[in-house]
């Protein structure tokens, strides 16, 4: 094996252990937010728009900051405000444009799920500190610098 491949599988490995890392996250997550009623990328969709401080995205924003494509992103959206947890709102400016935002019902579910998923966030990255293979890349996360 030359220098060259030797790097492909660096990486390789390297997103092997993130996606191991994820993956229990994830199921970590999901295990602790049905305890509030909510899935992952529901949370995320709640914990997008209650960072906006009182202001709404529009549905393309939303999408980005779930990670998931437009169609599935409106099916969130549409089963979130079938919750009554979420509204959507036309841009006055656009008629084509469409913002969603939290209800007082989904601020208050939002308030009640953060600490359950700051928990289980926490624990599953203290656990994961302790297997060799993942330890890294919980240190590199530990690291991480948010923007000021």
């Amino acid at each position: 094996m030359g220098i060259a491949d030797d790097a492909v599988e660096v990486r390789a490995q390297g997103w092997r252990t993130l996606a191991a890392l994820h993956g229990l996250i994830e199921a970590e997550l999901e295990r602790a937010l049905a305890a509030v009623e909510l899935s992952v990328v529901e949370y995320t969709v709640l914990d997008a728009l209650d960072r906006q401080d009182g202001w709404h995205m529009r549905m393309q924003q939303l999408a980005r900051a779930a990670a998931l494509s437009p169609s599935a992103t409106t099916r969130l959206v549409n089963r979130l405000e079938g919750r009554g947890l979420l509204t959507r709102v036309l841009c006055a400016d656009d008629r084509r444009g469409i913002y969603t935002e939290l209800t007082p019902a989904g601020r208050a579910l939002y308030r009640d799920a953060h600490p359950v998923h700051d928990a289980a966030l926490a624990r599953v990255l203290a656990d994961a500190e302790q297997q060799p293979e993942l330890a890294p890349v919980v240190g590199a996360l530990h690291g991480v610098a948010l923007p000021a």
